[in-house]
């Protein structure tokens, strides 16, 4: 791979990451709040899917794509699962209650998340101290969810959205995992598009049925237009492809971005304040998760070691 592509990579890795960091204050906004809903979480989670299917219908066909086989669809039904019901369904409900930048923080396990799904369904092995990182990330997310309902007067309790929260982590990580196990054999862009077009029969039925009876803004329509063009399908052409060109390693360290472009969109699109608080555990967060993907890494034989010093 060329310096000029693997340049290429990295931006297109990068690009895929601020789609994905703006799917939080777009699904925020389609939902609206407790006190002014909007679309609600069932009706989002099938509309954008099923506006994805239709896209990716014709991706398929334009690229004359074969049909997945027996054994690529029941890692595609898990990741249909995880990433096309789970995630969206489980954060549409909880960013009726929290902010955008509170949900940040939470997406900040994301990477040690999928990480450490990937070591126990693709059974890989991991160091000691790779799971020492896992457990700090998800103190820290549980003291910060701990520290936010005492100021909101509930105690240290921690609130309901935030167990919705990590649903959605786990999900989208199940998700990523298993379209990651047929990545290779089927193609980036196919397992994306064959995922949403297996759920339509699921999907449209779904949004008819979910259908808004109430009169919705104009901005909650264009943020589902958003989530379901962009962070359910055009956002994973451009990380893909990124990741291919510019290298997995590499690449997938730009994800740690993802947390801070959330919180900062969300200040001119939703009007969010920028809390120290958040941030700070946002970026605590952020590094530990880096110091576990590093950590994860497979130590190189001592022989690889003295032919590179050769």
């Amino acid at each position: 791979m060329s310096e000029r592509e693997q340049s290429v990579g990295m931006w297109l890795g990068l690009l895929g990451v601020v789609v994905f960091a703006i799917t939080l204050p777009m699904t925020r906004l389609a939902t609206g709040t407790v006190d002014n809903p909007q679309l609600s979480a069932w009706f989002i989670t099938f509309a954008r899917a099923a506006l994805a299917g239709a896209l990716s219908i014709a991706y398929l066909l334009l690229s004359r794509a074969p049909w997945p086989t027996k054994a690529q669809r029941k890692p595609l039904l898990l990741a249909l699962l995880g990433n096309v019901i789970g995630f969206p369904l489980l954060l549409g409900f909880a960013l009726r209650h929290v902010t955008s930048g509170h949900a940040a923080v939470f997406t900040a396990l994301l990477p040690l998340a999928t990480a450490a799904l990937s070591a126990w369904v693709l059974h890989l092995r991991a160091r000691l101290a790779f799971w020492v990182c896992a457990v700090l990330g998800a103190s820290l997310v549980l003291v910060f969810s701990l520290l936010r309902a005492y100021q909101q007067g509930l105690g240290f309790v921690p609130e309901w959205a935030d167990l919705l929260l990590l649903g959605a982590i786990l999900s989208a990580a199940l998700g990523y995992v298993y379209g990651a196990q047929v990545t290779p054999s089927l193609g980036a862009e196919r397992v994306i598009c064959w995922v949403c077009v297996m759920a339509l029969p699921m999907t449209v039925p779904g949004a008819l049925w979910n259908w808004p009876q109430q009169a919705i803004h104009a901005t909650a329509w264009w943020a589902l237009g958003y989530v379901g063009v962009f962070s359910m399908w055009a956002g994973f052409f451009a990380w893909y492809r990124g990741l291919a060109m510019g290298g997995a390693l590499r690449v997938s360290q730009l994800q740690l971005l993802q947390p801070f472009f959330s919180i900062l969109v969300a200040v001119p699109l939703l009007g969010e304040s920028l809390e120290m608080m958040t941030l700070g555990f946002a970026l605590a967060v952020v590094v530990v998760v880096f110091a576990g993907k590093r950590l994860s890494m497979p130590t190189m034989p001592a022989a690889v070691r003295e032919e590179k010093v050769d």
